[in-house]
């Protein structure tokens, strides 16, 4: 029986405020709309969540990789006018985090969770700032625990955090899901530390994997009062 339901933020619950890095780009004179950065999006991840790629890399380092390549998949070359839009971009994230949109639908879709009874538990690499984050969006009162990898000290998909939110949640692993919009960070992860992973691919990018698949948490929260996960 599920009871548990483990949460990534970034790209799950919140996304970056596209129309902030838009205007960031724009002062520094280079013209990109918001529209044309979110569409960019996804392809850009995708192109991140690759095995060697995760494993070279630590959450921070592909922060930066995710908004150049971005910005490629936009059509914008990189210059110093980007890479100093992107630095200014970088300090307000490490003071108040930039991913600070909330995606369609999460709102009902947690307070769907939660009528039904689920523990609810953020597991996400952040810097730091997540919890007064959450906060400030409104968000913490719909979940039951945050855990931001910079005050836990590891990250995903290393399992140990997994084992702590566990833990912290006093959930137990074989009743516990966790969703994720990376399949080598979140899925990966959390099958190391024995959960089942569901992948979040909302541009339907993923046609192979070895797990379920939801295009939302909407869709999510459906499959679960179906009896999926139980």
């Amino acid at each position: 029986m599920l009871r548990t339901v483990f949460l990534d933020a970034g790209g799950v619950l919140v996304n970056p405020n596209w129309m902030r890095v838009s205007d960031a780009l724009r002062s520094h004179g280079v013209q990109v709309t918001a529209r044309a950065l979110a569409e960019a999006e996804p392809a850009a991840k995708r192109q991140i969540d690759q095995q060697h790629t995760i494993a070279a890399t630590n959450d921070t380092k592909r922060g930066w990789l995710y908004f150049n390549l971005i910005l490629e998949a936009a059509g914008v070359p990189r210059d110093e006018r980007t890479d100093a839009a992107l630095a200014e971009l970088h300090e307000y994230h490490r003071r108040q985090n930039l991913w600070e949109s909330v995606l369609p639908g999460v709102i009902p879709a947690l307070a769907a969770l939660r009528a039904k009874g689920l523990r609810l538990t953020v597991v996400s690499n952040a810097n730091g700032t997540l919890c007064a984050h959450l906060d400030r969006l409104g968000l913490s009162a719909l979940v039951d625990c945050v855990l931001d990898s910079c005050e836990v000290g590891v990250e995903k998909p290393d399992p140990r955090l997994f084992h702590i939110a566990l833990e912290r949640s006093s959930a137990s692993a074989d009743s516990t899901i966790h969703v994720g919009d990376l399949y080598q960070v979140d899925v990966v992860g959390a099958r190391a530390a024995g959960l089942r992973g569901v992948l979040l691919d909302e541009a339907g990018l993923y046609e192979n994997v070895d797990c379920p698949k939801v295009r939302s948490l909407g869709e999510l929260v459906r499959r679960i009062e179906g009896g999926e996960f139980d």
